[in-house]
C-alpha cells in the first residue's frame, strides 16, 4: 500500500479551504492509502496525473473535485511513499509543479523545494545589478565553504548575486530550505563551523553516509522537521482534521536559529510584532533545552496569565515527542510562582486582594492623611516607584529616581505621600494580606535569602514578557543561577496592556549582544496585519529592556486573505444578531468552533453573547475556564484575555468610544501628563492585542458612537 507523507507547503494552503473542498481532501487521501501502487495509477476517480510541463519529472497531480487538485510528488525509484505537497485550484496546481524542482540537500540530507523557474529567470538581471555593487553578502565565502554547508549548484549562482540582508530575505520563498537558513546564519555574522553546528549537524541523520541518497522515502524521514508522515487510516484522519494545532508549534526557517542556537552566554531576549512566533521560538527553546540535557534539569515556562500558562501547555505536549519530558517542565504564571515560593518558606501564603479593593483602600487614605492627591496617583507611585524599586523606607524614597513619573514631588512631598504609602502597607501586613505584586516582591527576597539549597530552576524561559513589573523580574532572576542560557526571553512592546515599564539590566539582566528581532509575521494575513497597526499608529514604545524605543515599521506578512470586516449598528441588539450571523458564516465554512474567538472589553456583553449564541445551539466555552484544545465551543473571553491566544477567526465587539479608551482607565491629565500619555498608549494596544489574535478572519463592531481609535 501507498505510504502517504504531508509536506508544510500543503498545510499552509489547506488551513483556508473551504469545508467541503476539506472534505475532498480527506476523501481522496484516504481512497489513496487503500489502493496498491499500481491501482493508483490505474484509478480513474484520482486521476494520478503527469505534470507534462514540470521541471520535475515526479510531480504528479490528483484530482481532489472538479476545481481542486491535490499536487503529489510520485517515487521514480519504484518504492510506495508518496508526498502531497500542495492542495490548489486546477489551473494554479499545474503551474505550481510545473515551477518547482525537489531536491536532497547534501548536508543535511534533508528534502528542499525550490522555484526554480523563477531562480533561472532572476539570476541574470541581479547579476547585471550586482556587478554595479560595491560588494555582495556572501563573497567572503569561497565555493567550497559553502558547498560544504549544502549550497548546491542550483543556488549556488544565485546567491553570488545576493548584495544585502533584504534581498536574501526577498529571495527566501525562491531557495531550498535548508539552504536559505543556512544563507541567514551567515548574513548575521555567524561563521562557517558554527553554522555546520548548529545548522547542520542537528539536521543531518547520525547515520549518513558519505553521500547523500535520492531515494524518496529516506529523504523524507530525513526531512521530520517540514514533513509530516502518516502510518496508517486513523492518523490520517487524526492530522486532517487537526492541523491548526499542530500549525501553533511549527518554527519556520527565520525563527529556527534563535530558538536551536546550541547555547548562549547568558540572558537572552527576543523581541517581534503579533505573529512573528516570539511563543513558538520559546516553545522550540524548551524542547532544545531538554534535548541538550537528557539526564536532568528543571525548566520553568512562565507567562503572564493562567490561559497564556494553559495553552502554552497543550502547545509544549504536542511539540514534544516523549511525554516524558513534560515531567521537567513547570508551566506556570509568575504570580502562581510567587505564591509556590511564599507558601513553601512560611508555611502559607497570605490571601490576596483584588485591584477593586486595592482602590478603596487608597481612597480612605486620601481622605484619613487629606492629601492632596487621588487614589489613582497613589496606587500607582506604589506600583511603579516602590514596588518596582523595592523601596523599604523614607530615606530610600526621597533618594529615589522617579522615571516616567510625570508630576514632580519635592522633599516635604514626598514625607506626605510616604506615609500613606507606609500606612498601606501596614494594613495588608496586619490583616495578612498582600497585593500581587507585593506577594512577587516579598517572593525574591524570600528566594534570594534562601541559599543554594532551596529548590530553583536550571533553565527559565519567559513568554509574553512585556507586561511583566520589576518586582516579577527580580523573582524571576532569583530563581536561576546566573550562567550561561539562564533566561530566555519572548515580548513584544507594542502588546503591553499594563504599565509595567523595566530597566532589565538594572535587575541584574543584562541581554546586551544577546537580543533578536523578528520581524517576519506567520499568523496574520497582511491585510489583517497592516488594518490593526492602524490602531497603535506606529507610535515609538519603550523596547523591553527599557534601553531604546521600538516600532512596527519594517513588519510584514508572509499570508494573504481578505480584508477585515467591521460593521456599525444602531442597537446593541442588532450587534449582537450580526455577531450570531457571522460566526454562522465561519463555521459553514467548515471552521471549527474552537478555532472561532468572540472577545469584547466588558463582562455584561460576554454574557449577553454567551446568550444570543447558544439559544441558536452553537456552543462556546469561556477562555477563563482555560478549556482543552480538543474541546468544541467558540471561545469567548475579555479583550485583556486574549493576550497570547491565537485562533483562525475572531469578532471583536463593542469597539464603542466609551470602551475604547475606557475612561476609568486612563489616568486625568491634569493628574499626571506622562501617565495619561501612558494610559492612552495602553488602551490601544488593548484593542490592537485583540484584533492581531485572527490568523484569517477579523470582524469588529460596534453599536452608536465608534472608537476614535478605529479613525487612527
Amino acid at each position: 500500500m501507498p505510504q502517504l507523507a504531508f509536506a508544510n507547503t500543503f498545510w499552509d494552503e489547506y488551513e483556508v479551504l473551504e469545508k467541503s473542498v476539506k472534505a475532498g481532501v480527506r476523501k481522496a487521501m484516504s481512497k489513496f492509502q487503500k489502493l496498491t501502487v499500481a491501482e493508483l495509477h490505474a484509478d480513474k476517480g484520482l486521476h494520478l496525473e503527469s505534470v507534462d510541463i514540470a521541471r520535475d519529472a515526479r510531480m504528479r497531480t490528483i484530482r481532489i473535485n472538479d476545481f481542486w487538485r491535490g499536487v503529489v510528488l510520485a517515487p521514480d525509484d519504484g518504492s510506495d511513499t508518496f508526498l502531497l505537497v500542495n492542495v490548489v485550484s486546477h489551473d494554479k496546481a499545474y503551474e505550481w509543479a510545473s515551477k518547482r524542482i525537489y531536491t536532497v540537500n547534501t548536508a543535511t540530507r534533508g528534502l528542499e523545494v525550490r522555484n526554480v523557474v523563477a531562480i533561472e529567470q532572476l539570476t541574470p538581471v541581479l547579476e547585471q545589478a550586482a556587478a554595479q555593487a560595491p560588494s555582495r553578502l556572501f563573497e567572503e565565502y569561497s565555493d567550497f565553504t559553502l558547498r560544504e554547508l549544502g549550497i548546491d549548484e542550483g543556488t549556488l549562482r544565485a546567491i553570488r548575486t545576493i548584495i544585502d540582508k533584504p534581498q536574501l530575505e526577498a529571495f527566501g520563498t525562491l531557495l531550498p530550505e535548508d539552504q536559505f537558513e543556512v544563507l541567514q546564519y551567515l548574513a548575521e555574522g555567524f561563521k562557517p563551523d558554527a553554522v555546520y553546528r548548529d545548522v547542520v549537524a542537528v539536521r543531518r541523520p547520525a547515520d549518513a553516509g558519505p553521500e547523500p541518497t535520492e531515494d524518496l522515502a529516506t529523504a523524507i524521514a530525513n526531512t521530520s522537521s517540514r514533513i509530516t508522515f502518516v502510518s496508517g487510516p486513523a492518523e490520517l484522519e487524526e492530522v486532517l482534521s487537526k492541523p491548526f494545532a499542530a500549525w501553533r508549534v511549527f518554527l519556520h526557517p527565520t525563527q529556527r536559529r534563535v530558538a536551536y542556537r546550541v547555547s548562549y552566554g547568558g540572558p537572552v531576549q527576543v523581541t517581534g510584532g503579533p505573529g512573528t512566533g516570539k511563543t513558538v521560538v520559546a516553545l522550540h527553546r524548551v524542547k532544545h533545552l531538554l534535548g541538550r540535557s537528557p539526564d536532568g534539569g528543571r525548566i520553568l515556562l512562565t507567562t503572564f496569565t493562567n490561559a497564556m500558562a494553559a495553552a502554552l501547555r497543550q502547545n509544549l505536549a504536542l511539540l514534544l515527542e516523549d511525554p516524558a519530558l513534560l515531567d521537567r517542565v513547570e508551566v506556570t504564571t509568575v504570580n502562581s510562582l510567587a505564591h509556590y515560593v511564599v507558601q513553601e518558606r512560611k508555611g502559607r501564603a497570605p490571601a490576596l486582594i483584588n485591584d477593586a479593593d486595592e482602590r478603596v483602600r487608597w481612597g480612605r487614605l486620601v481622605r484619613k492623611f487629606d492629601l492632596a492627591w487621588t487614589e489613582q496617583f497613589l496606587a500607582q507611585e506604589y506600583r511603579h516607584v516602590i514596588l518596582a524599586q523595592d523601596i523599604g523606607s523614607s530615606e530610600e524614597y526621597l533618594k529615589a529616581v522617579r522615571r516616567g513619573r510625570g508630576s514632580a514631588l519635592g522633599p516635604l512631598q514626598r514625607a506626605k505621600v510616604w506615609r500613606a504609602l507606609e500606612e498601606f502597607t501596614r494594613q495588608l501586613e496586619s490583616e495578612g494580606k498582600r497585593t500581587h505584586l507585593q506577594l512577587c516582591s516579598e517572593a525574591a527576597r524570600l528566594r534570594r535569602n534562601a541559599g543554594p539549597d532551596f529548590p530553583r530552576y536550571d533553565h527559565v524561559v519567559v513568554d509574553e514578557a512585556q507586561d511583566l513589573h520589576p518586582a516579577q523580574w527580580r523573582l524571576l532572576r532569583a530563581v536561576v543561577p546566573e550562567r550561561p542560557d539562564d533566561l530566555f526571553i519572548t515580548g513584544d512592546p507594542h502588546q503591553r496592556i499594563y504599565d509595567s515599564k523595566v530597566a532589565l539590566g538594572s535587575l541584574g539582566i543584562s541581554v546586551a549582544g544577546r537580543s533578536s528581532r523578528l520581524r517576519v509575521n506567520y499568523r496574520n494575513t497582511e491585510e489583517i496585519l497592516v488594518w490593526a497597526t492602524g490602531i497603535v499608529r506606529n507610535e515609538l514604545v519603550e523596547d523591553l529592556g527599557g534601553d531604546g524605543m521600538e516600532t512596527l515599521a519594517g513588519y510584514q506578512s508572509v499570508l494573504h486573505g481578505a480584508r477585515p470586516r467591521t460593521a456599525a449598528f444602531g442597537s446593541e441588539e442588532a450587534e449582537l444578531t450580526a455577531l450570531v450571523d457571522q460566526v454562522r458564516q465561519w463555521t459553514d465554512a467548515g471552521v471549527r468552533t474552537s478555532e472561532i474567538a468572540v472577545c469584547t472589553r466588558f463582562n455584561n456583553l460576554i454574557d449577553k453573547a454567551v446568550h444570543r449564541l447558544v439559544a441558536v445551539g452553537i456552543p462556546v466555552a469561556l477562555v477563563k475556564d482555560n478549556p482543552a484544545a480538543d474541546e468544541e465551543g467558540v471561545r469567548i473571553a475579555t479583550t485583556h484575555s486574549m493576550k497570547g491566544l491565537e485562533f483562525r477567526c475572531v469578532a471583536v465587539v463593542g469597539v464603542t468610544a466609551g470602551a475604547f479608551p475606557f475612561s476609568r482607565a486612563v489616568t486625568d491629565e491634569t493628574v499626571d501628563r506622562l501617565q495619561h500619555e501612558t494610559d492612552l498608549l495602553a488602551e490601544r494596544c488593548l484593542l490592537f492585542v485583540a484584533c492581531t489574535r485572527a490568523r484569517e478572519a477579523l470582524y469588529v463592531s460596534w453599536s452608536g458612537a465608534p472608537s476614535s481609535f478605529l479613525a487612527a
